[in-house]
């Protein structure tokens, strides 16, 4: 199999060309895998569904299956999901490949795709091979035995065990009436069977955002019963919805199971009498557990808001022992938590082709037909769904009467300009959406969501942004501390995420259009006051709009569009919140900010045609937050020396800046992003920024000649970004090409910190875990440096980048570690990513191995004399995620010296050959 290698060489050469034989046939016979993975897993299902009909036939004799035939049964139903992911990656993964499936356009992707592909179809094959000639057996207790224990019970308990027996054999699952029209489900529904008929789950948890099909789905599985029970006696379906009323769904549970007799009546007659706390928790209670608990139950739980105490109803929790289930759907990530779902399943919005199938469905083919351009111009409204069923389906139908272009081309201004005025979006696709909106906790969450609303659709928001607005609009309170704030803020946007209100990628947030669309008609008062709330983002305005009413708008987003020139003197004596970055503007009139006595926050960032402000920006006597950075300004307005309240100025990227002399005047300015801007840290710069004493937080860059600022350490104390480059200096004296960059030990505040361009012998830090923000560290260009052992200081370092340092022999040197401060300190416990480059002299990260728990990736590119790596068998991350060297040079790899053969099995099996991009 694969590429075969006949080099003559010693006995363990042989052995690394014979892993590298293996390996290579992974990419290399990856179609021809992929189709006997398919084949066989085919023949498995048939396999599995004979036997399962056997299975069948035995337990209505009434045996019981072996338990070695259920593992079986449920590895096959584990591997199929497993087979089905990777075949569905299928056309993608062979697209990559090349120089016929020798090389691909993503190396380490397609050998993790093949290898997994291979070893899959290893287990394929090893569970077709199984065979089982008994599948079941006698129950342990014998008939004779059941019988005494029968004749034991009292005559009543007998008639009353005959009558519920003949009960359950009549008992019926009522099937629920479905929509139309699914699409796009049919995989999800299959996912969440098989996960809630495991047995170890009790309890499944179904979230996602509101009209996305979470009730569609569940309906689905509850209708699945309605053809066989599975062997649970009831299944129950319950709609608990926003108000959470235990009385109900004891009702609604006894309805269901037969208990709502004269006896159950009467209680709710007391319950109703003014008795109800103590009947409900003695008696309801108590009988519907004495009932429950000696049944099997499949419980639905339909739209819950919070956790609902299923002891306090009276509902016996669903255990492996009882076999008893329980399936909720919810909005939020929180409640499955709370109600202890161990692996929630998200319900997604649909894909783009299979939301336009849905779309087409509920348009009907004879409208579509009715133009040749209406399936394009359908295809752009069903877009504008952003694959939210419930769009998708109302929307539908409202275009399902429309026959001509013109209608279709008016909806989708309707759609673009003010998406509440489309029929059916005020009365049946919002109000439900609200609902989410109504169910957050305080009034300051839900105006850090209607915010969100401020930018374009489709926008990806940095986190660290919108904190940074909620604190200076005090949406946030900042009263205890800027990183305090901060804190409260990130937990927010948490929140909003759980709620299905926000979705994440990393640091940043986006928000689904349709949710975008229901913030924007809350904050506009449900369509009333459409000014209040004016958010034109990113749609190509060439000036300000035209508004009616200046004096009604509190907030306005222009951000992202063509505004040259700022005009005029609108009267905004409401206005609080003017975005205008990246609008191409030139110029603002001395008029412009006359009378915008309310504004707390100004960005003007991104303009970098904006040379300067005028002096009247003074007039602005609210003005808390104020963005500045990248646009081409030479010096500060006279006028910003004014802004009293300001707490928050960003200034990073003005190249173009020469002096921010008088910014002392600014006493209670908080945050201060001065990184990558023109002017230089001369001495009095320094004792001006000195005078803040209401400064928390910097941003800055310096040359390595400006000792001044690194000397303060007021200033220091502040400092979250640091970037220390020589890229800019014309030339350097001889004492400043041999000395280090002394880093005080009061920085505990510092996250990032880039040197570059640097010809520094050393780099010192202050005293042993000083640095304990400190957690991405990049050090470029370089030459002088020999070692790094300063990076011991930084417990929480979680990326380290060296690049280009041709004199650097150690990242920590052994005899200066072990003789300081830090000696008996392990090194680099929270480390993620560790890359290395162009280091000619190289030698060691570490003197002896290293525990390494959190290292995802080590990256080495040109450092032909690191032969031995700090590693062991156990170091790095382990797991399916563990740790993978890349390395671009192939022949590195041969040459390193593992402490052990476990340790170069483990980390040779995960490395790769990192192919170069133009990028790299």
């Amino acid at each position: 199999m694969g590429i075969s290698f006949s080099i003559p060489c010693d006995p363990c050469v042989n052995k690394v060309f014979q892993w590298l034989d293996t390996r290579v046939s992974y990419t290399h016979n990856l179609e021809k895998n992929l189709v006997a993975l398919e084949t066989t897993m085919e023949e498995l299902k048939a396999k599995q569904d004979d036997l399962l009909r056997r299975v069948s036939r035995e337990e209505n004799k009434g045996l019981k299956r072996l338990t070695e035939v259920q593992v079986w049964l449920y590895r096959v139903d584990n591997i199929e999901n497993r087979v089905h992911d990777l075949l569905n990656a299928r056309n993608a993964e062979v697209q990559r490949l090349c120089v016929c499936g020798f090389c691909s356009k993503s190396l380490l992707s397609s050998y993790r795709y093949g290898k997994s592909v291979f070893l899959t179809l290893k287990e394929v094959e090893k569970l077709k091979s199984r065979d089982f000639e008994v599948i079941a057996d006698q129950a342990r207790t014998s008939s004779s035995t059941k019988k005494k224990r029968k004749n034991k019970r009292p005559l009543q308990l007998l008639k009353r065990d005959e009558k519920l027996k003949n009960e359950a054999q009549s008992y019926v699952v009522e099937e629920r009436q479905l929509q139309q029209t699914i699409v796009g489900q049919e995989t999800l529904l299959e996912e969440a069977w098989k996960h809630l008929m495991e047995d170890g789950v009790g309890i499944m948890g179904m979230y996602g955002m509101g009209g996305v099909g979470k009730t569609t789905l569940l309906t689905q599985i509850n209708n699945k019963f309605s053809n066989d029970r599975c062997g649970f006696d009831f299944v129950i379906w319950v709609v608990v919805s926003k108000e959470l009323h235990v009385e109900k769904i004891q009702n609604e549970i006894a309805q269901k199971v037969g208990l709502n007799g004269k006896e159950w009546n009467e209680e709710q007659k007391e319950l109703n009498l003014g008795f109800g706390r103590e009947v409900d928790g003695s008696k309801k209670n108590v009988r519907l557990y004495n009932f429950l608990k000696k049944k099997r139950f499949m419980l639905f739980l339909d739209d819950i808001w919070e956790k609902v105490d299923l002891a306090e109803i009276g509902v016996p929790f669903p255990t492996t022992q009882n076999q008893c289930k329980v399936a909720f759907t919810t909005r939020s990530q929180d409640v499955c938590a709370r109600m202890g779902v161990d692996d929630s399943m998200e319900v997604k919005c649909l894909m783009e082709n299979v939301a336009f199938e849905l779309f087409k469905k509920k348009v009907g083919q004879k409208t579509l037909d009715c133009d040749p351009q209406i399936p394009d111009l359908a295809r752009t409204i069903a877009r504008k769904c952003c694959g939210l069923p419930l769009a998708l389906n109302v929307i539908g139908e409202t275009m399902s009467c429309k026959k001509t272009i013109q209608e279709w081309r008016n909806a989708i201004d309707v759609l673009n300009s003010y998406a509440a005025e489309f029929s059916g979006m005020d009365d049946k696709i919002l109000p439900l959406l609200k609902y989410s909106y109504d169910s957050l906790k305080g009034e300051h969450v839900k105006s850090c969501l209607l915010y969100c609303a401020l930018y374009p659709e489709d926008a990806k928001v940095l986190k660290e942004d919108l904190v940074e607005y909620w604190i200076c609009e005090e949406i946030i309170d900042g009263s205890e501390g800027i990183e305090r704030a901060e804190d409260k803020g990130y937990d927010i946007i948490g929140s909003l995420i759980r709620a299905s209100l926000l979705m994440e990628e990393k640091n940043i947030v986006c928000m689904h259009d349709v949710v975008r669309e229901m913030a924007l008609w809350i904050a506009t008062e449900l369509g009333i006051q459409k000014e209040a709330f004016i958010v034109r983002a990113g749609v190509g305005l060439c000036e300000i709009p035209k508004v009616k009413n200046w004096n009604i708008v509190r907030r306005m987003s222009l951000m992202a569009n063509k505004i040259k020139h700022l005009v005029g003197s609108p009267e905004c004596m409401e206005l609080t919140t003017l975005l205008l970055q990246n609008s191409k503007l030139e110029d603002i009139s001395t008029e412009f900010f006359k009378c915008m006595p309310k504004l707390v926050a100004l960005n003007l960032s991104g303009n970098q045609s904006l040379f300067e402000l005028p002096e009247e920006i003074s007039n602005l006597v609210s003005l808390q937050y104020l963005n500045l950075s990248e646009t081409g300004i030479q010096h500060l307005p006279k006028g910003l020396h004014e802004l009293k309240k300001l707490i928050h100025l960003d200034l990073e990227r003005t190249f173009k800046l020469e002096s921010i002399d008088g910014i002392s005047s600014l006493h209670n300015l908080k945050v201060l992003k001065v990184a990558f801007s023109g002017f230089l840290w001369v001495l009095d710069v320094v004792k001006e920024l000195e005078t803040l004493e209401q400064l928390e937080i910097l941003t800055t860059t310096i040359d390595p000649s400006q000792e001044q600022l690194l000397r303060s350490h007021r200033l220091m104390s502040c400092t979250r970004f640091l970037e220390i480059s020589g890229q800019y200096v014309s030339s350097l004296d001889s004492h400043q090409e041999s000395s280090g960059i002394s880093l005080l030990g009061t920085m505990e505040k510092l996250r990032e910190l880039n040197i570059q361009y640097c010809r520094i012998s050393e780099i010192k830090m202050g005293r042993l875990r000083s640095f304990l923000s400190l957690v991405d560290v990049s050090i470029k260009d370089c030459n002088r440096l020999r070692e790094l052992t300063c990076l011991m200081f930084a417990p929480n370092l979680k990326f380290l980048v060296v690049e280009n340092a041709k004199d650097l022999e150690d990242i920590v040197n052994k005899e200066k570690a072990c003789e300081g401060e830090e000696s008996g300190n392990v090194p680099f416990q929270k480390l993620n990513v560790l890359q290395l480059g162009n280091l000619p002299k190289l030698k060691n990260i570490y003197w002896s191995p290293l525990p390494f728990p959190c290292l995802e990736n080590i990256h080495v590119s040109e450092c032909p004399n690191l032969k031995k790596l700090p590693l062991d068998s156990k170091s790095g991350k382990q797991g399916e995620n563990r740790c993978i060297i890349s390395y671009k040079s192939p022949g590195w790899i041969k040459k390193v010296k593992w402490e052990d053969e476990a340790t170069k099995l483990r980390f040779l099996s995960s490395s790769c050959l990192k192919v170069e991009t133009e990028s790299d």
